[in-house]
Parts: C-alpha cells; sequence; structure tokens
C-alpha cells in the first residue's frame, strides 16, 4: 500500500501510517466503529481501469480501535442480526409490492400482454440490486420508457432469434436491427385491447 502526498507515493512508515492495521471492506458495522474507536484512521482505495475510478477496499485503523470495535459488535451481534432479517422481510415485501405495480403497469400499456408473461418481466426487471431497467429511477417511478424498454428486453430475448444470433456471432447493433421488426409486431399486438388473451 501507498500513500499519495505531494502527488508523490510514500510507503506508510514514511506517512506515518505503518503502525495501524487493515480492515477491509465487508462488515459496515466493524468498519464504522473501528473508526470511531480509532483517533486515526485511513481509507483504502484501488484504481479500477476498467471502470475508471477508485474503489474503496477498506479502511487502516489502530489496532486497538480494532479490537474494541470488535468487541462492541460482537456484545450486539444479535439485536443486529435480528434487525437486518427484519429488514430483509420488510425488503422483500415491498419488491412483491413493486413487481405487482410493475406487472400492473404492463398490462395497462400493453393490454394484449398475457397476464403471466407481464408478471414475469416484471419480476425480472426489477431484481434488487440487478441494475435492470425496473431497478432504475425511472423503472422505479414506473415511467412509460422504462416500463417500455423492459417489455421489449423480454421480446427481444423470449420471442426472437435474438440470442442465437448473437450465439453465432452476429454484432448486437447488426443483431437488433434484424429483429427490429418481429419485436415492433408483438408490441404492436399487444398493445392492442384483445378480449380474450392473459
Amino acid at each position: 500500500m501507498l500513500v499519495l502526498e505531494d502527488g508523490a507515493p510514500r510507503c506508510l512508515d514514511c506517512a506515518d501510517l505503518g503502525h495501524l492495521v487493515f480492515l477491509p471492506r465487508g462488515d459496515t458495522a466493524l468498519t464504522r466503529r473501528s473508526r470511531e474507536e480509532s483517533a486515526l484512521s485511513a481509507v483504502v482505495v484501488r484504481f479500477n481501469r476498467r471502470r475508471g475510478r477508485y474503489e474503496r477496499q477498506g479502511v487502516l485503523v489502530e489496532e486497538a480501535g480494532l479490537t474494541r470495535a470488535e468487541q462492541r459488535c460482537l456484545a450486539d451481534a444479535e439485536a443486529r442480526r435480528r434487525r437486518r432479517a427484519r429488514d430483509a422481510r420488510r425488503r422483500a415485501r415491498e419488491d412483491v409490492r413493486f413487481a405487482g405495480a410493475f406487472a400492473a403497469e404492463i398490462r395497462r400499456l400493453f393490454p394484449g400482454c398475457p397476464a403471466e408473461r407481464a408478471r414475469e418481466i416484471a419480476a425480472h426487471a426489477s431484481v434488487r440490486g440487478s441494475g435492470r431497467v425496473g431497478r432504475s429511477a425511472a423503472g422505479r417511478a414506473l415511467s412509460e420508457g422504462a416500463v417500455t424498454s423492459a417489455v421489449v428486453a423480454s421480446v427481444r430475448h423470449m420471442d426472437t432469434p435474438y440470442d442465437q444470433l448473437l450465439m453465432s456471432g452476429v454484432p448486437r447493433h447488426e443483431a437488433r436491427r434484424r429483429i427490429t421488426a418481429a419485436v415492433e409486431t408483438t408490441l404492436r399486438a399487444w398493445r392492442a385491447e384483445v378480449s380474450e388473451v392473459g
């Protein structure tokens, strides 16, 4: 590990940080408490060339501070476990409600889309932490553009040879161009009020 000081790298000992111990990221409570218990601490980052940004790796803290923080975490571990379980149940309920609202919006915009298919699209698009359109700000707001994007993605992968084209080496933009008409045909059918479908 190196410290940048006046634009020049220095070893930890040269920067008077050599006595600190490294605590990897991952345990939020332990990290927060270690920093509270340490008179001196430093954030450790690594540059990710692929993403073009610095990413947090952990912190350097005093060993005595880390020991005190670990003791505090052990003392209330059960309470934090119960709180995490409650939070997980609450998030699960929120996710079910959101997926239901997303499916209802799909059916409003595409009344010809079968109800089961709308639920599948909504469930796929709204997975927490997936980075899919349903979890974007527009998706959470149930914007027409986000909902339509989720439907288009589903049709592209489920109702056209798009995936086979990609696997056979066709470039993505060319594969999308080839299946555009098929996607539009399905969307037009689903936009129509078809009472016997779904």
